[in-house]
């Protein structure tokens, strides 16, 4: 996952002001190194793509994208 924001410049989180609750949980979730680092393993099976999708309290599970859930 590329596409992250610069942590120190306030104008890449100026659409944070609006985020919804999902809007906030992605932006922490895309950062945690485990849920990184599950997400870049390949899955083959949608079954399995559904459970570690549980795993971190999603309830779909597509390709992840740098907006948001």
């Amino acid at each position: 996952m590329t596409n992250m924001r610069d942590w120190r410049s306030a104008a890449d989180y100026a659409d944070t002001v609006t985020l919804s609750a999902s809007g906030w949980a992605w932006e922490f979730l895309r950062r945690n190194p485990e849920y990184r680092g599950e997400v870049g393993k390949p899955s083959p099976k949608p079954k399995d793509r559904a459970s570690r999708g549980r795993r971190w309290g999603l309830f779909c599970c597509r390709g992840a994208r740098p907006g948001g859930p």
